[in-house]
């Protein structure tokens, strides 16, 4: 009884652990919030309801999908991740999971992440998917290397969540769905560079080209997050303008743009790693209000 016991434990820390390495490839915490956007670009078309059972679906196709490009990502990084302190304990580089075994969990959810979104939404929505997972991992990873445009890149599927639920709840983009995109895609932007200021010597030993002209963090870079934070002011309107989201969300939105510009105004006048910190997490602030302020204002009669 004892050693049936013992296996049965051994068995179930084994299928923990592995749960666990799957769920770090996978980069769940960081899919989570991705799926997320995608949800609330879905809630935020007109004549689209509140439904259980869609949202279900569009988390598991969306939690599938960038999963399969958070795998592949760690597959062609595996060896600049040894040389990261905060990476060298994923599970490729440490030796905890394969890369075959990697490369079959990739592609077993790539395939079914896109079948769950073209089943229980439509093809837009799915080739939308498929699109961003191949940016990403095949176009903005390995571009890291080669120059800073990477970030320039990397907003484009960076920025896609939201027009994917979008096309998924409409079967079409229109200009409520590139509205959307466009807040999102130069929201990318400073806040891509202050995770790049912030990790600048992690990013640097591996080879990784973050920061405007591969340069080391300055006042420049800081002048840059002031000018894509500001333009957040006149396309947060859009919304409203295209009967998305009412008067009161773009008050909202607006204050909460002025409180993301006023961290990269800090990180302009500071200039240090603690300002981009505050910047970095500015930056979430800023995205999670101004969604659920459009969600909560949503015109439901056009």
């Amino acid at each position: 009884m004892i050693r049936a016991n013992s296996i049965k434990l051994s068995l179930s820390y084994a299928v923990a652990s592995k749960v666990k390495d799957y769920s770090q490839l996978m980069k769940f915490n960081l899919t989570f919030m991705v799926v997320f956007s995608s949800v609330v670009g879905y809630l935020l078309v007109p004549g689209v309801e509140f439904s259980l059972i869609k949202i279900v679906e569009l988390f598991a196709g969306g939690l599938l999908v960038s999963g399969s490009a958070n795998t592949i990502n760690q597959l062609l990084e595996v060896e600049t991740d040894k040389l990261m302190a905060r990476t060298a304990v994923r599970p490729l580089p440490s030796g905890r999971v394969s890369e075959t075994e990697a490369r079959i969990l990739a592609f077993a959810t790539a395939i079914s992440g896109v079948l769950i979104m073209a089943w229980a939404f439509n093809w837009l929505s799915a080739g939308l998917s498929l699109l961003s997972l191949v940016v990403y991992a095949f176009i903005y990873t390995p571009w890291k290397r080669w120059n800073s445009l990477a970030v320039l890149v990397g907003a484009i599927p960076g920025a896609m969540p939201l027009l994917i639920g979008w096309a998924a709840g409409a079967d079409e983009l229109g200009a409520g769905g590139w509205s959307l995109y466009a807040l999102q895609f130069v929201w990318q932007f400073p806040h891509f560079w202050a995770i790049a200021w912030v990790g600048h010597k992690d990013y640097k030993n591996a080879g990784f080209k973050l920061l405007p002209n591969g340069s080391e963090p300055n006042r420049m870079i800081a002048i840059q997050a002031v000018m894509y934070t500001f333009l957040l002011i006149p396309l947060g309107g859009l919304p409203y303008l295209f009967r998305i989201s009412g008067a009161i969300s773009a008050v909202i939105v607006f204050l909460a743009t002025l409180f993301f510009l006023y961290r990269a105004v800090n990180l302009y006048r500071k200039c240090d790693a603690a300002a981009a910190r505050k910047l970095m997490f500015g930056s979430y602030i800023y995205l999670t209000i101004m969604q659920l302020a459009l969600l909560a204002d949503k015109v439901h009669n056009i």
